[in-house]
């Protein structure tokens, strides 16, 4: 009988507990295709699973981690054989069903992406759901007319899983980036991403939110929300765009509508949880090709292990975590 491990959170009252159990090939959940895990990565949301009020799971115990890639062991797909190298990120991956920080891993084919040409899946993990919703965003900017010579580009939360990879792609394709954090320590590394001008939190999130400002952004990728995304659409250059992804600073924003009227701005949002697979499939094909990130390995993913997991996800919670954290399986 195989045994593996997995990082597993227990529900204890009102509390969490979690740890390292091994677990064996029954304890996974119903899924046509059986995945061992090389490695997974930390996210935001993986955080919010491990404790009760973050809203993420209905029922423990349970396995996080909302992405994972590795090797076909079985498969009731026809669309997988066993030795394919695969990844899967969003759909209900460490939310309704049993995640990514485990050694092996059961899904719906349908969830399924082929490991794309350019990307090992050590790569494809320091990418993972924050680097597709980076992507994403920017290629909804594109679509919108976004290109280099429109002017500067706002990232905000700079330092972030979504914002350094962000920063990183948009620098390689030319863009004059300017990256907002609220970490005095992360300057050099978001210039060494290709940042161009680093601006405080407070530069992009003031108290008063005027319904107008100074126009300067072409466009700006947002994972923060709340007062950064009113106060960066009412700097929106005419036609400009904000794609939004995430709600670290709030799910309300105090916006008004005179950017949309009187300049045109449009507001994308960015769902990489649900995005159409044919979609998903051809985002990833440009992630191992003219949107990977340099130094993604050097600078941007660093390397855990499961035994060490309970305190990345500690920092992450905190807001302490740079860049992306890989967790070796």
């Amino acid at each position: 009988m195989t045994r593996f491990q997995a990082f597993v959170v227990e529900q204890e009252g009102d509390e969490t507990r979690t740890q390292v159990k091994m677990l064996s090939m029954e304890d996974l959940p119903e899924g046509d295709v059986t995945i061992r895990a090389a490695y997974s990565s930390v996210n935001f949301k993986d955080g919010l699973a491990t404790v009760p009020q973050g809203g993420i799971v209905k029922q423990y115990p349970f396995i996080p981690g909302i992405d994972v890639a590795g090797t076909v062991v079985e498969s009731k797909d026809e669309r997988f054989e066993e030795g394919d190298f695969v990844l899967v990120t969003g759909y209900g991956l460490g939310v309704s069903q049993f995640g990514g920080f485990s050694e092996y891993v059961r899904v719906p084919g349908d969830w399924i992406v082929h490991l794309p040409a350019g990307l090992t899946l050590k790569e494809s993990m320091a990418i993972g759901t924050a680097g597709f919703t980076a992507a994403l965003s920017i290629q909804k900017l594109e679509q919108h007319g976004l290109t280099p010579d429109k002017g500067e580009v706002l990232v905000t939360g700079a330092s972030g899983g979504v914002g350094s990879l962000a920063v990183a792609m948009l620098s390689k394709r030319g863009y004059h980036v300017v990256a907002s954090t609220g970490k005095t320590e992360e300057h050099d590394f978001l210039r060494q991403l290709g940042a161009k001008e680093i601006l405080t939190r407070e530069d992009v999130s003031p108290e008063k939110i005027r319904p107008m400002n100074k126009t300067r952004w072409a466009g700006v990728v947002d994972p923060v929300g709340g007062n950064t995304l009113a106060h960066a659409l009412s700097t929106m250059q005419y036609g400009g765009a904000v794609a939004v992804s995430g709600m670290t600073g709030g799910a309300a924003f105090p916006g008004n509508v005179y950017p949309f009227i009187l300049r045109g701005v449009q507001l994308i949002g960015i769902d990489s949880v649900y995005c159409p697979m044919e979609e998903r499939i051809a985002l990833w094909k440009r992630l191992g090709m003219d949107l990977k990130p340099d130094l993604l390995l050097d600078q941007i993913g660093r390397v855990t292990t499961l035994a060490h997991l309970s305190s990345i996800i500690d920092l992450i919670l905190q807001g302490k975590l740079r860049g992306r954290m890989i967790v070796a399986l």
